[in-house]
């Protein structure tokens, strides 16, 4: 049998072939294997195909299945970089991402495509739309945070331009365009942004940017600084003061509520919570909140039959928070 032109490429092929034609419930014979690479000029044997397959299982890590259905064998594709259950979940959270452009988005759905087979891909075309939620407009986030994890890894400091949006749905410089340097040394997801936790020199303290508002990012060849702010540096406490819905002074406050709004709780402050029993078909918690406006307005918004209950000092901010409100009406 002659040699076709691109026969160096066979095993190549061959796994482009097996990972895009063939899944647990679509197989090819020997003889359609054969057909498919003859399409790209690539001759092959039945022989010299099991020891590609051994080769596949054996150093690509791609897995191929021999099944006998009948007098007739086929072969597919097993067990994958990606299960079709785990592609799905990973295009949900792109999709629920908004620090990740719509356009992105999009590019990104195309490249997890490629991890299952065609027919499987077809499967994920009702996953595939982009809804219309709250996208960040700005396209250079998603390389921004590339950068700034670079920046963290080699140890440097960094410049950019800080903006805020204008009334137009544009984004406006601070400082008239000049430029903030800082040390950066954490990134951290808040209430579906990423935020950079920095070190500012110039002020003497930790500081957070949000990264979608950063601009003409470039790294600086000087080495960080403030790195015994950070050596005990908690985390979650600066993210719970500082981004949380709540953001203010942490407090342990006291919340009474029905026993069928549970799950509010729990969704919102984690399954460790203590729950005690309030009589009357009620419970109740004390968690650490961070005291707001943002924290009233969300206890006034679960409805009347949830309340705070203690300090006695934060019953009292409610009062007053209650009293601004209406006044307003």
């Amino acid at each position: 049998m002659s040699k076709g032109s691109n026969q160096k490429l066979k095993l190549s092929y061959l796994c482009k072939i097996m990972q895009e034609e063939t899944d647990d419930e679509h197989w090819l014979t020997l003889q359609q294997i054969m057909d498919k690479l003859r399409k790209y000029d690539i001759t092959s044997e039945r022989k010299s195909l099991y020891d590609d397959f051994f080769c596949m299982n054996e150093y690509l890590g791609i897995e191929v299945i021999k099944e006998q259905v009948g007098r007739e064998t086929y072969y597919h594709v097993g067990q994958r970089k990606f299960e079709l259950a785990e592609v799905k979940l990973l295009i949900d959270a792109i999709q629920s991402s908004k620090f990740i452009s719509q356009h992105k988005s999009k590019e990104l759905i195309d490249k997890m495509k490629s991890y299952v087979s065609r027919y499987e891909a077809s499967k994920l075309q009702r996953q595939v739309y982009v809804n219309d939620r709250i996208k960040t407009m700005n396209e250079s986030t998603y390389y921004t945070v590339d950068s700034l994890h670079t920046a963290i890894a080699d140890n440097k400091q960094i410049e950019f331009i800080y903006c805020d949006w204008s009334l137009e749905k544009k984004l406006v410089p601070r400082k008239n365009g000049a430029k903030y340097k800082v040390s950066p040394w954490s990134l951290t997801w808040a209430n579906e942004n990423y935020y950079l936790v920095a070190y500012d020199s110039e002020a003497g303290k930790v500081k957070h940017y949000r990264v979608d508002k950063m601009m003409k990012l470039s790294v600086v060849d000087k080495k960080r600084d403030g790195e015994e702010h950070f050596k005990n540096f908690d985390m979650t406490t600066y993210a719970l003061e500082n981004f949380s819905m709540f953001g203010g002074e942490i407090k342990k406050v006291h919340i009474e509520f029905p026993n069928d709004k549970v799950g509010i709780f729990i969704d919102r402050f984690g399954k460790d919570i203590a729950i005690r029993p309030a009589g009357n078909n009620r419970s109740m918690i004390a968690v650490d909140v961070a005291i707001s406006s943002q924290f009233f307005g969300w206890i006034f918004g679960l409805g009347s039959d949830v309340k705070v209950t203690g300090p006695e000092a934060v019953v009292e901010k409610m009062h007053a928070e209650a009293e601004a409100f209406l006044s307003n009406y």
